[in-house]
């Protein structure tokens, strides 16, 4: 008897040795998982062309732009990825808005206080830039020319340095610049007065 009591109690004592060990590994890997999955949602949430904005005060005259910014990721972009001489939304996913929050000239155009689409249309040598009245669009699909409150050409400069990111930097002098792969163009926001 006393064999089969102490055999038993071996057992018992096994056999919780054995459980805790394996709540000690439940636990372990239950928590590795808890803790690893918002980093692993959050990486696979990051949209691929994230939505930006950029803002100055010229003068008396707030300016912003609202654009989602895809990256060049090797690719071929001015006359493959963005066809030459076609509408662009100037950016991704929604269409580029430019906000003015009184009336401004760009480069020496008159343009109203609003919020506008931003499209251009790439060339070789000269890109069309313009500000559309219509502002709720999803790309370029809908875009209709009768809406356009301005449109205006300017001369890209390609560089040497490549930005990854479409961006759009506004100064307190008024200058919009616009940089994407190794290509920028510029245009001047000052007050209409």
């Amino acid at each position: 008897m006393l064999f089969f009591r102490s055999s038993f109690c071996y057992f018992l004592h096994f056999k919780y040795y054995n459980m805790r060990i394996n709540n000690f590994l439940f636990s372990a890997v239950f928590s590795a998982v808890l803790f690893s999955l918002p980093a692993f949602l959050t990486a696979q949430s990051k949209p691929a062309s994230p939505a930006m904005e950029a803002s100055a005060k010229v003068g008396a005259v707030d300016i912003s732009m609202k654009w989602s910014a895809p990256s060049v990721k090797g690719r071929a972009i001015w006359g493959a990825l963005v066809p030459y001489d076609k509408i662009w939304r100037t950016g991704a996913n929604a269409a580029t808005t430019f906000t003015c929050s009184k009336a401004v000239k760009i480069n020496g155009k008159a343009l109203p206080a609003g919020t506008y689409s931003f499209f251009t249309i790439p060339g070789n040598s000269e890109w069309t830039l313009i500000f559309n009245k219509q502002t709720d669009l999803w790309g370029s699909t809908d875009y209709k020319e009768a809406d356009d409150a301005l449109r205006l050409t300017v001369t890209p400069k390609m560089g040497t340095d490549v930005t990854e990111q479409l961006t759009f930097a506004l100064n307190k002098n008024g200058k919009v610049t616009f940089s994407w792969e190794k290509l920028s163009f510029d245009f001047e926001v000052s007050s209409a007065k």
